[in-house]
């Protein structure tokens, strides 16, 4: 929402210094991503758990800045099958970039290749499916994707492993898929989206989840370190009630993170 002078979604993952992977690219990351340091000249990737705009948005801005970066290697681009209401990643893809139906034309050489353009390579997940996926497998950084439920929303879960750690990340869910938290069992770190308050009464309950079902997620994980994002006003406004919640089931470490915070793995 316009009401916290907060970027939406956006994670980097960093490796001994290196800017190595981008986990969604919402309204307002192009900047966070510079104010960082990251490098996209350095991703070995770029993940997207769904097309909403809060997680989509700045994808194009941060590739028309690639142009200028001398970078010749592909880059993949991963993200979520379609439905009715969504494209597929790769249709996302061309619907940007297409050289004579993109809205963004002018940057085909993205899908094209050629002088002067790294081309994106696309890799599409079936959202609908609960069986894990590997990825992307490259220079010891692993990364796995399975469909999660976000109402009509083709929409993922991502549990990337570096270095015999794991970092786990919800995206935007109901809480309700088995399949995630297997998946992302015993995580050094898990990123939970932090949307709704415990009271919420509408129809976003089956989009996000309350307080009390990441306390339930965090509980089935048992991660080392739990990582509250994606806030909005409405559980900010609510945080010591929907804090209440999660202690209720989750009694390990829990964080709220703010644009720009680094969480160390050792």
């Amino acid at each position: 929402m316009i009401d916290d002078e907060r970027a939406s979604s956006g994670y980097v993952i960093w490796v001994q210094g290196e800017s190595r992977l981008l986990i969604d690219a919402g309204g307002g990351i192009f900047q966070r991503f510079s104010q960082s340091s990251a490098r996209l000249e350095s991703l070995d990737a770029i993940a997207l758990s769904h097309l909403h705009v809060d997680h989509s948005a700045d994808l194009i801005a941060l590739l028309k800045g690639g142009y200028f970066i001398g970078r010749t290697r592909a880059l993949p681009v991963i993200g979520p099958s379609g439905s009715d209401l969504f494209p597929s990643t790769d249709a996302y893809l061309r619907a940007l970039l297409d050289s004579t139906t993109g809205a963004y034309r002018y940057l085909s050489g993205y899908i094209e290749g050629g002088r002067g353009w790294f081309q994106l390579v696309p890799r599409v997940v079936d959202a609908s499916s609960a069986t894990p996926d590997l990825v992307f497998d490259r220079n010891g950084l692993q990364l796995q994707a399975v469909g999660v439920g976000h109402g009509h929303v083709p929409a993922l879960g991502f549990v990337v492993t570096v270095s015999g750690r794991k970092i786990a990340f919800t995206g935007d869910q109901d809480g309700q898929s088995e399949a995630f938290v297997a998946l992302a069992r015993d995580a050094d770190v898990l990123v939970a989206h932090h949307a709704i308050p415990e009271t919420d009464d509408t129809a976003l309950r089956a989009l996000h989840m309350t307080p009390s079902a990441i306390g339930d997620l965090a509980a089935g994980i048992v991660p080392s370190r739990l990582v509250l994002s994606h806030h909005m006003q409405r559980a900010l406004e609510r945080r010591a009630q929907g804090e209440q919640a999660i202690r209720r089931r989750y009694q390990g470490p829990l964080d709220y993170a703010n644009d720009l915070d680094c969480f160390v793995v050792e």
